[in-house]
């Protein structure tokens, strides 16, 4: 080996780890994905939503999330591939025997699903939870559960993002095994407070801020739980 050669394997020993580092910084290790559902229901909503709460996440939990959100059949295998989906949506969510059992999969092995109502949306995805889960019953967190202490920190609970039918914003989850695997916010709207700043007049940054926060911390449970 001559001088020279000597010199570019010396430099490169030198570099490798901050190559290494520099890889894993720079590319993502998660990404998130939107559920797409059967039904008619408007799974493609808040369109902005996802990409936000991700940069947001990225900034303030320091994860390293794909900056654009994945799309999911709730019967595909690739849903395995996500640590976190969001379903959303006003009207119809079925899903078929195949999709409950992939779903069901999903959830018992690892996975999170946050189902957010944004408006309307009540009626359809309660039965088919029960699908996925028979033996399990959506149950009212108290404000003192992980969910809600995270890193941002919510004392009364599921913070009220819009009005609704001006009841208190109700967060409810399928527990499995001691295990949040799907948290449903109810009456509140998250994904819309997760929206450009503007797309809702009546919005203030004061309350979009809580959205992300709120969503923050499910992100940050799912992982980390």
């Amino acid at each position: 080996m001559n001088t020279n050669q000597r010199k570019i394997r010396q430099a490169l020993f030198f570099l490798l780890p901050t190559f290494i580092v520099f890889i894993f910084f720079t590319i993502p290790t998660y990404q998130l994905a939107r559920l797409k559902y059967s039904g008619g229901g408007d799974w493609y909503g808040n369109r902005t939503a996802l990409p936000n709460l991700i940069a947001f996440c990225n900034q303030n939990l320091g994860t390293n999330f794909s900056p654009n959100e994945a799309t999911v059949d709730a019967g595909s295998a690739e849903i395995f591939n996500y640590p976190f989906i969001y379903l959303t949506g006003h009207g119809n969510v079925t899903f078929n025997e195949q999709e409950a059992l992939n779903l069901r999969k999903y959830l018992s092995g690892g996975g999170f699903l946050h189902i957010d109502d944004n408006y309307g949306l009540d009626k359809f995805v309660r039965p088919q939870m029960k699908k996925v889960f028979p033996e399990l019953n959506f149950v009212e967190l108290p404000t003192s559960h992980a969910i809600y202490n995270q890193k941002f920190k919510f004392a009364d609970g599921l913070p009220k993002i819009h009005a609704h039918d001006g009841k208190p914003a109700r967060g409810y989850a399928l527990i499995w095994k001691g295990k949040v695997v799907c948290f449903y916010s109810f009456e509140t709207d998250l994904g819309n407070g997760w929206e450009d700043f503007g797309t809702y007049p009546s919005d203030t940054q004061e309350t979009r801020t809580k959205a992300l926060k709120m969503g923050a911390n499910l992100i940050q449970y799912a992982l980390t739980q």
